[in-house]
């Protein structure tokens, strides 16, 4: 059946829909955050050769993860073309899905220092694989539902994608924590078969997503796709030079993304290595910021509610400044409980506000606006880049990650000082029309 044909608002269709985030939110949670960055910081040697220098193993995981952003910042244009405009959203979704599956799933013969290099490209590789999907997961939602529906199913692949993570998380938790019960007496085995758990969750899983989406088209690409995405890229650019609140917010943007992302992607590792919490305690810390997090998004859109969206980012950039300010100062590990508690509180918030402010400020007479949020997530992996290579770079300088989180602290300041020059008040009208 073809995607013009295709039956809008099928409970089936959207639930196979919000499954793919069930499935691939577990690589996002497990190995972007909770487990794996424990993982490597703790069977990689502290300094390691990289092009003649020698570079700690904290700053190399910081350039791993921002050379896979800049792959994914690099192709993005091109992808959103194919999802736009070559009908091939289910091939490439299969694709980008499989490589990072099983990108995921090699990570368990990374059983030592000597296998460095290979865990870190199959780190690279299954990242850019889950960023990449992304892009033609995220297509799907006006071709299986009406406008008017958008919000609520959008939500649902969150709220689907936030429980499979943490059901998967609780079991890889108990078998780091208790390897007894699951017959594991191998040291280190525990994590690694995690991983492996975790490629199998998503391409298992990721089945139910395929069976259901409308089918491609026929036929080869058409002719100058990857032209096609470039050119609206630069529309975008233009539109957005144009406008200056835009031009301010994207900027602000920018700054304190690059932060809120280097301390998602780096904060086990700090804890591990400048407090000394073993893996089964980091773990339930990033438990703590998830729950959290789904209370500090709502807290924050009500407080947008009443005093509007850039008093409440505002605030939440204060709170961000002062986590930098304490976990450089903290030197044990009862505070750090406090401060996890004190990022999820601002970690969810600071994510949906940000899309939600960005959408208010788009033009409703807008006919792509795909390519809008297409421009906005390479914005996105932009400043993962930036931000992770900065804090890499000086722990590299100076040997301590304590310096690198103060200079994270920057990014918010300057976003800060951006986002105090952009005016919401004038678009309210706007926003009550936009997407």
């Amino acid at each position: 059946m073809s995607s013009a044909s295709f039956p809008l608002n099928d409970k089936k269709t959207i639930r196979a829909w919000a499954f793919f985030d069930w499935a691939n939110s577990a690589y996002a949670l497990v190995i972007s955050t909770a487990v794996f960055p424990i993982y490597y910081s703790a069977i990689t040697p502290d300094k390691i050769d990289l092009f003649g220098m020698s570079v700690s193993n904290s700053a190399l995981y910081s350039f791993a993860v921002s050379f896979a952003f800049i792959l994914v910042a690099i192709t993005s244009p091109f992808l959103s073309g194919i999802a736009d405009y070559g009908g091939k959203r289910l091939l490439f979704l299969k694709v980008f899905t499989t490589m990072g599956a099983i990108s995921c799933m090699a990570l368990f013969f990374f059983k030592d220092a000597s296998w460095l290099w290979f865990g870190t490209a199959a780190f690279i590789i299954s990242t850019l694989g889950y960023a990449g999907g992304i892009v033609f997961y995220n297509s799907y939602l006006p071709m299986i539902v009406t406008e008017d529906r958008y919000d609520m199913v959008s939500a649902k692949g969150y709220a689907y994608g936030y429980l499979g993570s943490v059901i998967l998380l609780f079991v890889i938790l108990a078998m780091i924590q208790k390897p007894e019960w699951f017959n594991i007496s191998k040291d280190g085995l525990a994590p690694r078969i995690g991983f492996l758990l975790v490629g199998i969750w998503w391409i298992g899983f990721a089945r139910i997503t395929f069976r259901r989406m409308p089918k491609d088209k026929k036929g080869a690409l058409p002719d100058g796709i990857v032209k096609k995405g470039f050119n609206e890229m630069a529309q975008v650019f233009k539109y957005v030079m144009k406008d200056v609140n835009i031009r301010r917010f994207l900027l602000s943007y920018f700054f304190y993304t690059a932060g809120v992302n280097t301390v998602i992607y780096l904060a086990t590792i700090f804890a591990e290595k400048e407090l000394g919490f073993e893996a089964g305690e980091l773990i339930v810390i990033v438990l703590l910021l998830q729950v959290v997090a789904i209370g500090g998004a709502y807290l924050f859109a009500y407080v947008s509610k009443l005093y509007g969206n850039k008093v409440s980012l505002a605030i939440q950039l204060v709170i961000w400044m002062a986590i930098c300010l304490f976990a450089f100062l903290i030197v044990q590990k009862t505070p750090f409980y406090v401060l996890a508690g004190l990022v999820g509180l601002v970690l969810g918030g600071i994510q949906s506000l940000s899309r939600s402010s960005y959408t208010k400020m788009l033009d409703e007479s807008i006919d792509d606006l795909s390519s809008f949020y297409s421009f906005y997530d390479v914005l996105y992996k932009t400043s993962v880049v930036g931000g992770t290579f900065i804090f890499g770079l000086i722990d590299l300088i100076t040997g301590s990650m304590r310096y690198s989180v103060l200079t994270v602290g920057i990014f918010f300041i300057i976003g800060l000082i951006i986002l105090m020059g952009v005016d919401f008040g004038d678009r309210s009208k706007k926003s009550e029309l936009a997407v």
